[in-house]
């Protein structure tokens, strides 16, 4: 549990955006829960692949610029998206070219993708980098989000040139180029060592030690980015169970609630009230609107006036 918690933070996504109130439990329960102590890799595909991850982050609508011009150029010469003869279709009116709306790149997932779920901030990116793994996973859709909200590759807009990423090429065309750039990332040493200083901050104290931090990321490369062998070395580190570390962290509301009516042995028929003062110390759940998810730091949690709602809320349980 602690886990799904970790990773729903670190592929975060806002319930408050659109069709993403209806999309999150699968989200949750498919993407996360399922791969919370499995391969970092297979976690990875998962988030993208999820239409709560695709929807938040616009990914859905990201397409190859040149792919309207594409079908046009098909549908002139008689031929369906696929190459498939069929009789010519009219061309649209200049009302309905107007109508219709404008889609191209999106470089959301991209961004976010290499700053947040992978790299890091530090990582050593570029902006062409971030345009190109934008470009690799165009095609990446969604069904249709209010009838059949399912993953969906697109060949028709998907962008099949060429890209540069990291100073790597990725040709292997159709939706295996988003493939490869996530085999890319989640086997790289930056996405080791960010992965490892989150797993360290968020279990052991807002600075955990750089040998601990070093000694899990070297873990991860070793074992191919398995999450259960990760933790196996924080767990077993004199870091871990140092008097330094020890109540090192503070709880953020939803901990603070959940041990909370875990320690007075409370039977949580209407947990609506719980979720209402969750939300009152500090963190609505699921309602983060940006990618980064909730702060993991003290600084974060503790001001006068979180405070004062903590005591209130031991008051009210």
């Amino acid at each position: 549990e602690q886990m799904v918690d970790f990773w729903f933070n670190h592929f975060n996504v806002f319930a408050g955006k659109g069709q993403d109130r209806f999309l999150l439990t699968s989200y949750e329960r498919d993407a996360i829960r399922n791969h919370a102590m499995g391969k970092f890799r297979d976690l990875l595909e998962a988030t993208a692949q999820s239409p709560a991850m695709l929807f938040y982050l616009d990914n859905w609508q990201s397409t190859d610029p040149d792919a309207a011009a594409r079908l046009q150029q098909q549908r002139a010469q008689g031929r369906g998206p696929f190459g498939r003869r069929r009789f010519p279709a009219p061309p649209p009116t200049a009302q309905q070219q107007a109508q219709r709306p404008k889609r191209g790149l999106n470089e959301n997932y991209g961004r976010e993708l290499l700053e947040l779920h992978t790299l890091g901030v530090d990582g050593g990116y570029t902006q062409q980098d971030v345009i190109n793994v934008a470009r690799a996973f165009t095609g990446w859709t969604i069904r249709t989000p209010q009838r059949d909200p399912s993953f969906f590759f697109d060949e028709r807009l998907h962008d099949p040139n060429s890209k540069v990423v990291l100073g790597q090429r990725i040709d292997s065309g159709g939706m295996r180029d988003g493939q490869k750039v996530l085999d890319l990332l989640a086997r790289h040493p930056k996405t080791a060592q960010h992965i490892s200083l989150k797993i360290a901050r968020r279990f052991v104290s807002d600075k955990p030690p750089a040998a601990l931090v070093d000694r899990m990321a070297k873990t991860f490369l070793k074992t191919d980015g398995d999450i259960r062998a990760v933790l196996r070395t924080m767990l077993d580190s004199p870091e871990f169970w140092s008097a330094d570390a020890y109540r090192a962290k503070i709880k953020t509301p939803f901990e603070l609630v959940a041990s909370a009516a875990r320690a007075v042995g409370s039977d949580a028929t209407v947990p609506a009230m719980l979720v209402q003062w969750t939300g009152r110390i500090g963190q609505p759940l699921y309602q983060y609107e940006a990618p980064t998810g909730y702060p993991d730091t003290a600084e974060s949690w503790v001001n006068t006036g979180a405070l004062l709602n903590r005591l209130n809320f031991s008051l009210a349980l």
